[in-house]
């Protein structure tokens, strides 16, 4: 149970993770806190689209259609693995799910079965829509699972939450089917390894966090990875003997 924070910091703490995050519109007060309150939220909600081309899912989860208006989600995480933010606040994207699986994402333990719709979905959870057909052939490339566990590891570790907290609209609403083509156990076990406890390294005399990012994780571009980590206010200010942690690879 937690208090989200503002747009600015949670577009921050997704870049930090290493996503390539992009901004739609006026996305940081785009939502339906008209309707009710968001918050406290208590976990990751992992959706898919129906939906085929990134332009095309991206405007519908923003502006959503005549029956449900938008947003439909917080982000949208395209096939490239890039995070559209479309919306920031109460989005429409869980509905009414189980008030036991509710409780159980509180608790942090095992799921039990979803057989009722008693409970607002929308206001306990971030939503992330993904960019698929949804029929169990549309194909999930790496970088759009790999962003799928980065959005939903970033979240869990500002919230100090663990794999558990990470749950698909399956396993809240009665019913639903999203995500289809990967499982949710897979995606839980692949946050709880990138939330595990980093390696550490002692910075020598001459080093960035850019080199170390590209010498030891192999992409200078996840140096943003190594500051949110060691909470580095200023990227330039290591020195020779500091010791800092390393994501995984």
């Amino acid at each position: 149970m937690a208090t989200p924070p503002t747009a600015a910091t949670f577009a921050t703490l997704l870049r930090a993770e290493g996503l390539t995050v992009v901004e739609v519109g006026a996305w940081e007060d785009h939502n339906r806190n008209h309707k009710g309150p968001w918050g406290p939220v208590n976990g990751v909600m992992i959706h898919h689209t129906v939906t085929k081309g990134t332009q095309a899912t991206v405007a519908l989860c923003r502006d959503g259609h005549d029956d449900l208006p938008g947003p439909l989600c917080h982000g949208v995480i395209a096939k490239s693995g890039a995070v559209y933010m479309v919306g920031y606040g109460r989005t429409n994207h869980a509905g009414l799910g189980d008030g036991d699986v509710l409780q159980a994402v509180i608790a942090e333990r095992a799921l039990p079965p979803d057989n009722e719709a008693d409970t607002d979905g929308n206001r306990h959870f971030y939503g992330f829509e993904c960019e698929n057909l949804g029929d169990g052939k549309d194909p999930w490339p790496e970088a759009q699972l790999l962003a799928i566990e980065r959005v939903s590891a970033a979240i869990c570790r500002h919230h100090k939450w663990s794999e558990r907290s990470v749950i698909g609209h399956l396993e809240w609403q009665p019913g639903k089917v999203d995500p289809r083509g990967f499982t949710m156990g897979s995606m839980r076990t692949r946050v709880k390894a990138r939330l595990a406890p980093a390696v550490t390294y002692t910075v020598r005399d001459g080093d960035t966090l850019w080199s170390l990012a590209a010498s030891k994780l192999g992409d200078g571009n996840r140096w943003r990875e190594i500051a949110s980590l060691n909470h580095l206010p200023d990227a330039d200010a290591i020195a020779p003997g500091q010791i800092l942690k390393l994501p995984k690879k």
